[in-house]
């Protein structure tokens, strides 16, 4: 695979000249759960061999990134074992260690957990229907967006320091990486349920001193043909 000069172009988009903190979002592969459509939080599922493939197939596209000047210095990943398999796969291909944070675990969906989507709705209406709509609302006896959003913002700052490292790669679940994301973007909290985030797909996004830049969104061109 040939990486596009795109890709590992760095405009210096502000003229300041600051270095930004580059982080690559990477969201686990598949996992039984994912497969039944259901609220996967704090279970701690596998991945299966769908999964197991996705990772791989991820982490030789970073690999080939890295080679090609990407300067991932630096791993983390959510405890959760899904997170951890797909981080190990990308660790192994870019001969670096694994550090998990529980800053990149998935939301807290409480009494949701394992259930449909649409039984969630049935069950409880409007408790759904508040937090669709609304950040600062909680699952039933879990945790709200805006919870996921102050430990993620958290973890971009502690990353952030001067003599941290300066491109890393976080794999972690929807919730986080779409936190991470409407940070960037500074975006409104509809990026929840507007933003769709694939099994295994990659974004990007630079933060500098006073402004954020998203590179790519989603991409999973190394999974075609699965």
């Amino acid at each position: 695979m040939t990486v596009p000069s795109a890709l590992t172009s760095r405009p210096g988009w502000f003229g300041s000249g600051d270095e930004p903190l580059r982080i690559l979002l990477l969201r686990h592969g598949e996992t039984p759960m994912s497969v039944a459509g259901v609220f996967s939080g704090r279970s701690n599922p596998s991945l299966t061999d769908t999964g197991m493939e996705q990772a791989r197939r991820a982490a030789a596209w970073l690999r080939v990134r890295q080679e090609a000047g990407e300067g991932i210095d630096a791993v983390y990943t959510s405890p959760l074992t899904r997170a951890r398999q797909t981080a190990e796969a990308a660790a192994g291909e870019l001969g670096l260690p694994v550090t998990e944070t529980p800053d990149l675990i998935e939301t807290d969906f409480g009494a949701w957990e394992g259930l449909g989507f649409d039984e969630v709705h049935r069950r409880w209406p409007g408790e759904h229907a508040a937090w669709a709509n609304d950040p600062s609302v909680p699952t039933v006896g879990g945790e709200s967006m805006d919870d996921v959003s102050a430990r993620c913002d958290r973890l971009v700052a502690d990353l952030d320091a001067p003599d941290g490292p300066r491109t890393v790669l976080l794999v972690s679940h929807v919730s986080p990486i779409k936190a991470i994301l409407r940070s960037a973007l500074q975006a409104p909290a509809t990026v929840f349920s507007t933003l769709h985030l694939s099994l295994a797909g990659l974004s990007v996004v630079e933060f500098y001193s006073e402004r954020s830049v998203m590179r790519e969104f989603n991409d999973t061109h190394y999974l075609r043909g699965m």
